[in-house]
């Protein structure tokens, strides 16, 4: 038997989300089976745990959308007993059990070896949102990043803080947008050159076009700020979309691409094959700070995770929770 974070859902629909005791012959069919150490606090991972259930497609269920550990068992050559390994995405935590337990078992495709440099606790703290802030600066250097500073809007959220010291570890300015006055030392702490306000970006003359001002933007929020950042890119420059907690929509016209050639770039980490994978954690273990890493790890264990599902999606939670099942 072993601890994990259990969510059920009762015949009128109520969900309840408590840590309990589960045996290996109860997790889901799979090639691997991991013993877990670290998992992360997510904004999905709210929706789990939170009211009605979000995204979780059966019950009961075990949430948590990423995992670092050990592998205890495999029937995949690819794999031995004592490997480390790491998993993002692959609706684990939604439609198969995920990494809220000390044990999990999955298909040996979703994992990747952890790579040389990182330790399990450290893929943790960087998780799928510093795995998807890799992604999307990848995404960005691939259609070349411009002169100027790079834009990163949810700058004090998960992928923003990420993405907020890699680009700054790899030379280049980071304008970083934030609704929170009070997390401006946070960034500039992170490598963050300029502090743009919220407002700033929402509250100017709503035009098409604007001036040619970021070189690139990695945009955690969505809705009407990616509508707002679009028109403010220079001419062929690209922005790397992630986020949908400013809405879904997109209120804007298709001026700037067609007369400023901007490239509009959307980052899905869910389904990434194994290769774009294998290269981001690569590119995270060589270029990511760990030094700084650490400046944005808040520690959590199992029985906190009802709290903090509620506050991430308040919008409560700043940079990374690192989550120590065996805590």
């Amino acid at each position: 038997m072993f601890n994990a974070l259990v969510v059920n859902k009762d015949d009128e629909g109520k969900t309840s989300a408590a840590v309990t005791q589960i045996s290996e012959d109860q997790l889901p069919a799979g090639d691997v089976t991991v013993a877990v150490e670290y998992s992360t606090v997510n904004y999905k991972d709210g929706l789990c745990i939170g009211p009605g259930g979000g995204l979780v497609r059966n019950y009961p269920h075990v949430p948590g959308i990423d995992f670092a550990g050990t592998v205890e068992a495999s029937d995949d050559p690819r794999y031995k007993a004592g490997d480390k390994v790491v998993l993002t995405g692959w609706r684990v935590g939604e439609a198969h059990w995920g990494g809220y337990a000390q044990k999990a078992r999955v298909k040996a495709d979703w994992l990747v070896p952890l790579p040389a440099g990182l330790d399990t606790r450290q893929a943790m703290a960087v998780g799928t949102a510093g795995f998807t802030a890799m992604l999307s600066v990848m995404a960005l250097e691939d259609h070349g990043i411009k002169d100027g500073p790079v834009l990163v809007t949810g700058a004090a959220g998960g992928v923003g803080s990420v993405a907020t010291a890699i680009l700054a570890a790899l030379g280049h300015k980071v304008a970083a947008v934030t609704g929170r006055p009070e997390a401006s030392d946070y960034l500039l702490e992170l490598g963050a050159t300029q502090i743009v306000a919220r407002d700033e970006i929402n509250e100017t003359v709503k035009r098409p076009l604007e001036a040619e001002t970021w070189g690139g933007c990695v945009d955690a929020v969505g809705g009407e700020m990616l509508a707002r950042v679009l028109g403010q890119m220079q001419y062929g420059a690209s922005v790397a979309a992630v986020g949908l907690a400013g809405g879904a929509g997109l209120p804007t016209t298709v001026i700037p691409f067609l007369l400023r050639g901007v490239n509009l770039l959307g980052i899905d980490s869910v389904m990434q094959p194994y290769d774009n994978r294998l290269r981001a954690w690569e590119r995270i273990a060589k270029d990511l700070p760990m030094a700084k890493l650490e400046a944005m790890v808040q520690p959590a264990t199992l029985s906190d995770l009802p709290a903090l599902g509620k506050d991430i999606l308040k919008g409560q939670v700043r940079g990374r929770v690192v989550v120590d099942v065996n805590a």
